[in-house]
């Protein structure tokens, strides 16, 4: 496929995806964590446990532990009568053992005693003389009781490698006695920008300077992601400064992002940084999508390296479609939760676009009613402004000439 530009290199959108996916990375070292530090974290080893969960048969009403036989029968115009002997109270083993005809009074959580094997709630009974209780439903063995090893059996796998970690399986780890696990390093990418116009964003603008937003954009995107980012500072459009820099962060870094040249002669100067520096160097130089046509992608030895175009449209963009799946291997997490950041909703106006060509649109989700619509944020390419209005993006396909009014489209939510 030929650019505008007149270049033979720009790829479809699945061809990048599916070399991006060939290219190799360093496996993520491994660290043991406590447990109340894990959240958000990719576990490195099989949990399995090494106890029931529960270790006891439990309660999971507040009523009155009893055998289910003693109530086979009962209705409400045919009661039982029992006789409470006992009360079980939270954390202590029950030092006695029910009868036929007998009940204790147990809490919800509470350990059933020997003897019983069903919990009766109180709203099924009414008290009867000093002592005595009237049943008014029949039970079954195992009613409002939690089995011994019913929530985890001794021996089950509870979570795999590769998972992320989330508050609920925390709780799962101190359930079965885990106070601390092994798992992923954060990867630490280096953030480069380059640009003989940019300055930090705490310094006068003087001229034809614009300051660096990039780096701090990518920052928070790799912080969201589970990324340490490195912001190494603002660098000249100089070959030799920017092979320096560059050479400098694939030794210290998981992963390069180098962002700031718009020109075709800046990215030009990139890929040759990037080939010179080891094996196999560019991946791959321009993708047919909007925004972000001009991105470079490519490794050196092992070390995923990105050139990103200028503008801050295109490079969040890059970082959604093409840095975040790597990354995800970068982080040893196997499964693929972009699902879960996805919603429906109908657009609210055309949108044209051109063939061969993947676009990539801003949008604002709007709730009508309980409907959800999804607004095109349509903007000249590099405002900032419409990142900080959207709520996620839509994806047309290069088959595709457009999108209509009312069509149902997929959101990726930021």
């Amino acid at each position: 496929m030929i650019d505008m530009l007149g270049r033979g290199d720009v790829i479809p959108l699945q061809k990048a995806l599916e070399l991006l996916d060939n290219v190799a990375v360093v496996i993520p070292e491994k660290e043991r964590m406590p447990v109340e530090d894990i959240c958000g974290r990719i576990l490195a080893e099989t949990i399995t446990s090494a106890e029931d969960v529960p270790h006891f048969a439990r309660s999971t009403m507040d009523g009155y532990a009893l055998r289910a036989e003693d109530t086979f029968g009962v209705t409400e115009t045919l009661p039982a009568y029992i006789k409470i002997t006992n009360e079980v109270f939270m954390g202590k083993t029950p030092n006695f053992y029910i009868k036929h005809g007998e009940a204790a009074k147990i809490p919800t959580g509470g350990m059933l005693p020997d003897g019983t094997d069903a919990v009766l709630m109180f709203e099924h009974t009414q008290p009867f003389g000093e002592a005595d209780i009237e049943v008014l439903k029949a039970l079954a063995p195992g009613d409002n009781v939690i089995q011994a090893g019913q929530d985890i059996h001794k021996g089950a796998v509870l979570l795999h490698p590769g998972h992320k970690l989330r508050p609920q399986d925390m709780g799962a780890l101190c359930a079965v006695g885990i106070s601390e696990t092994w798992v992923y390093k954060r990867p630490v990418v280096s953030i480069i920008s380059t640009g003989d116009e940019i300055i930090p964003p705490g310094v006068p603008l003087n001229g034809a300077e614009v300051r660096d937003i990039n780096s701090y954009n990518l920052s928070g995107l790799l912080l969201n992601n589970g990324a340490v980012p490195a912001r190494k500072g603002i660098f000249r459009d100089d070959y030799d400064t920017i092979h320096d820099i560059v050479t400098e962060a694939v030794k210290t870094s998981q992963m390069v992002l180098i962002t700031g040249g718009s020109s075709v002669g800046t990215l030009d100067m990139t890929a040759r940084i990037i080939d010179s520096l080891g094996r196999p160097g560019v991946v791959f130089h321009g993708v047919a999508v909007k925004p972000g046509k001009p991105l470079i992608a490519g490794s050196v030895n092992g070390i995923p390296v990105f050139g990103l175009p200028g503008h801050p449209a295109a490079v969040t963009v890059s970082f959604e479609v093409f840095i975040k799946p790597v990354l995800r291997r970068l982080k040893g997490e196997l499964a693929d939760e972009s699902s879960k950041d996805i919603l429906r909703a109908r657009l609210t106006s055309n949108i044209a676009s051109q063939p061969a060509r993947t676009d990539f649109i801003w949008i604002k989700v709007l709730n009508n009613g309980g409907e959800l619509f999804a607004q095109p944020l349509l903007s000249k390419s590099g405002l900032i402004s419409a990142l900080v209005q959207a709520d996620g993006l839509i994806k047309i396909p290069a088959e595709k000439r457009g999108l209509q009014k009312g069509d149902e489209v997929i959101v990726r939510l930021f």
